[in-house]
């Protein structure tokens, strides 16, 4: 089986076993889930920045979608495209992560392949894309056994059909699956080009409570065209198509509603006039 090799590990994480471990015991312990939380989750959306900003959300949110049964596949959405993008995915072999190789669900990408037009990679043949990546070792850590289906995907209708499909498909093959939507929220600041509020206190304020809340908003409404046009209207998610894929997927498991597992901005870590937002959600 060809393995496509990590690009990110050592530095946006741990290129370790036990160093990814050490980290992920700590990421549990910042935000333990309560009694009421302790419920089924089909889907999720988690951000993608480096571990030390922003891998504690991620963690804790495929660390709830673990709970239940074991699914067959994980499917994660991601991938930094544009609304005339052409979906990606990876049809075969397997991803490389400090755990061991997450294996391809080669007979659900086949399916999906045959009805959508994709530009296909291998592990060979890819481009570099952290949104996904910096996901796998925690998909990998939580669920041993399973098999991963990574699709990027653009800001664009088409990728609610695809989002249905997969749902669909799965269920045609028998396979239980989980669903992950891979974004970070506003990128403020002139390292982003996007600094409509000026700098200091009030434009963190603004993008906290205003911009990235519209988007948060959007999806505790669960509504993936909104996700998809909000994203797109006011530069609050860099990969508004991997959210809006989640949530419709997520719908299309029987989901009903959305929790808020944690949000926070790089900010918090490393202050300055240049900073990302960043929520965990789950769906169930």
């Amino acid at each position: 089986m060809s393995i496509r090799p990590a690009n990110f590990s050592g530095t946006w994480y741990p290129d370790s076993a036990s160093a990814c471990e050490r980290e992920i015991r700590s990421f549990l312990s910042e935000y333990p889930s309560d009694a009421a939380e302790e419920e089924t989750f089909v889907g999720g959306v988690v951000p993608h920045a480096g571990w030390f900003f922003s891998g504690s959300i991620a963690c804790n949110v495929i660390h709830r979608l673990s709970r239940g049964e074991a699914p067959d596949v994980v499917v994660v959405f991601g991938m930094h495209l544009h609304p005339g993008s052409r979906p990606c995915m990876m049809t075969e072999g397997a991803w490389e992560t400090p755990f061991g190789e997450l294996a391809v669900a080669e007979d659900l990408a086949d399916a999906l392949a045959d009805r959508f037009r994709f530009r296909i990679e291998t592990p060979e043949r890819f481009i570099s894309d952290n949104t996904i990546e910096l996901q796998l070792p925690f998909v990998k850590y939580f669920f041993r056994s399973s098999k991963v289906l990574a699709i990027g995907v653009p800001p664009a209708d088409q990728t609610l059909d695809i989002a249905y499909s997969v749902v669909e498909i799965a269920e045609q093959l028998g396979h239980r699956v989980r669903v992950i939507g891979s974004t970070d929220l506003t990128h403020y600041g002139a390292n982003y080009n996007f600094a409509p509020r000026g700098s200091g206190a009030e434009a963190l304020d603004w993008v906290c409570n205003e911009n990235d809340r519209k988007f948060i908003d959007a999806l505790t409404a669960m509504n993936p065209a909104e996700i998809i046009r909000e994203g797109l209207a006011h530069q609050n998610a860099c990969c508004a198509g991997a959210a809006a894929a989640a949530v419709a997927a997520a719908r299309k498991l029987g989901a009903k509603r959305a929790r808020t597992v944690a949000y926070a901005t790089s900010h918090d870590k490393h202050p300055g006039d240049s900073f990302v937002g960043y929520v965990g959600m789950v769906f169930g």
